[in-house]
């Protein structure tokens, strides 16, 4: 994938991680937002790879699926690092 790829999936990987987020856990900016869904895409490839998932021809359900579980994590993650600096959080 290329980096304008990884950039485009990671703001629509970020968003819809921020989206099944628990509503707690999704009040982060929404740079920091992208920063996470392009994590989430990187480190859910890996992942994929690493447990054997297959590529294939068309759309790799899968490693989507598994992007977006690390984007939530990432998204909850950042929220609890953010909150705990006591920053104030904008959108």
């Amino acid at each position: 994938m290329s980096i304008i790829g990884v950039i485009i999936a990671g703001i629509i990987i970020g968003l819809l991680g921020k989206w099944v987020a628990p509503s707690n856990r999704d009040n982060i900016p929404l740079w920091l937002t992208v920063i996470c869904g392009v994590a989430g895409v990187l480190v859910g490839y890996w992942l994929a790879t690493v447990f054997g998932v297959a590529a294939t021809s068309g759309i790799d359900w899968l490693r989507w699926l598994i992007s977006v579980v690390v984007a939530v994590i990432f998204v909850a993650i950042a929220s609890s690092v953010m909150a705990r600096r006591g920053s104030k959080i904008s959108h």
